[in-house]
């Protein structure tokens, strides 16, 4: 399974996870789906746990699934998955990202170091929920 998203739409997350920095920040990834799934659209949100926890946690509320599930709906489009950053530390899945994430999601992390968004890659949590794997990743210019 391939995560394809064009250039604009990542610099917007980008943009996003470093206006949250030295936080975590956080979205929805709008798409469609299939091979590649393709994010067109993306929905930001503010990192709803509490300020002790926010430089390496993220919190999604129902409301904001709520609301991605009606942006989706109204684009035509489809939750593909979710975004967010680890400032300052790499981008790989943490026990905690495993324990919140759902098998059928993708989830792109980003790097965000003294506020600068580096690499960004794509994980999909295997069906028994034991591990993340890597997904395949492309940035498109449409």
């Amino acid at each position: 399974m391939t995560l394809e998203i064009n250039a604009a739409t990542l610099k917007l997350i980008h943009a996003h996870l470093e206006s949250a920095y030295p936080e975590e920040g956080a979205g929805f990834l709008l798409g469609t789906d299939g091979d590649p799934r393709r994010v067109t659209a993306i929905l930001k949100v503010d990192n709803a746990r509490e300020a002790s926890a926010r430089h390496n946690r993220y919190l999604l509320t129902p409301q904001d699934m709520r609301r991605a599930e009606d942006a989706a709906d109204e684009m035509g489009l489809t939750i593909l998955g979710v975004f967010h950053s680890h400032p300052d530390a790499p981008n790989v899945p943490s026990g905690f990202d495993r324990a919140w994430a759902l098998p059928w999601y993708s989830y792109t992390i980003t790097r965000v170091d003294a506020g600068q968004a580096g690499s960004t890659r794509a994980w999909r949590l295997a069906e028994d929920r034991e591990a993340f794997e890597e997904e395949g990743f492309v940035m498109s210019d449409q």
